[in-house]
């Protein structure tokens, strides 16, 4: 018995639709080189003077007014006693909020990205909270609660504590504004990576603790340090809610921000430019260690931010 080819019982082009396997639409990619060149001249051109305006240029005028009057002057006015202490606190707070919000935020995104459980949305809306809220009513509702007219001020008072107009209440301040920085960037990574390796782990006898230092926390190493990095930038550069808890007292609980806003109140603009260059020198730091990593770990990251 001869078999005849399946193209001789159906019509040619109903052989092709029916012997031919479905496959999803492919969009074309678009190349914008493909662009007249005009086109691209002109965005770019708009881009870099945007750039340059509003970055470059601020950037520039900083230190050129803080070295106006000489590198000595400068230096004295860095070397400053009330300069010095309110460096010493900008960093203080800004490593105890990397710390407290790490931990905090690891805790939290394992909690949201591994379980389900009654409330989760709900602590999901609070850690949104502090981008919803403006830092200077996160500071005002603190005044409210600490305060010596607050609620829980005449208690604080009776026991000696001091948390507004002092330390605490600074770092309290810059932990909840910072917060969201780290949280934000891990849960989303968790959720995509699921639970299978951690199953796994523990399957396996690795006890809780081998299992997140050996298994979750490598997973996520990269995108908690850019957290971390964007914690760090923020804390050190926050204002509005530090500058209501603070009280502005000279040489105890002015931060860098702070101080640099009170010299130029006083028309001491040589000091005001040197606090705030060095300022935009640790943020410029923090900046070159980001692209630093990027260049380093290119492969590893690529591969975060595939998920």
């Amino acid at each position: 018995m001869t078999v005849l080819p399946y193209s001789e019982y159906v019509p040619h082009d109903e052989a092709l639709i029916i012997m031919t396997p479905a496959r999803p639409a492919v969009r074309a990619r678009v190349n914008v080189r493909d662009d007249p060149a005009w086109v691209r001249r002109t965005v770019i051109a708009l881009a870099v003077v945007f750039l340059g305006l509003f970055i470059v240029v601020p950037l520039i005028n900083v230190f050129a007014q803080a070295f106006a009057k000489g590198i000595d002057v400068y230096l004295a006015a860095l070397s400053d006693a009330e300069a010095l202490a309110a460096i010493r606190l900008t960093l203080i707070t800004a490593a105890a909020s990397v710390l407290i919000n790490g931990l905090f935020g690891l805790a939290a995104a394992w909690a949201i990205a591994k379980f389900e459980f009654r409330g989760k949305n709900f602590l999901i809306t609070l850690i949104d909270l502090p981008f919803s809220v403006s830092p200077v009513i996160a500071g005002l509702v603190f005044v409210l609660l600490f305060g010596l007219q607050g609620l829980l001020g005449p208690w604080l008072a009776a026991h000696d504590i001091k948390i507004i107009f002092a330390i605490p209440g600074i770092l309290l301040a810059t932990i909840f504004v910072t917060f969201p920085f780290i949280v934000r960037e891990l849960i989303p990574l968790m959720q995509e990576q699921g639970t299978s390796e951690e199953e796994a782990a523990l399957t396996l006898g690795a006890s809780g603790w081998r299992t997140f230092l050996t298994v979750t926390l490598p997973n996520v190493r990269w995108a908690l340090l850019y957290g971390v990095l964007l914690c760090n930038a923020r804390a050190m550069g926050e204002f509005g809610a530090v500058s209501v808890v603070s009280g502005h007292i000279r040489g105890l609980t002015n931060t860098m921000p702070l101080h640099v806003e009170i010299l130029y109140n006083e028309y001491n603009f040589v000091g005001a430019f040197a606090v705030a260059s060095l300022l935009a020198g640790l943020a410029l730091v923090t900046l070159v260690a980001k692209s630093f990593l990027e260049w380093r770990h290119s492969d590893a990251l690529a591969r975060w931010r595939s998920h």
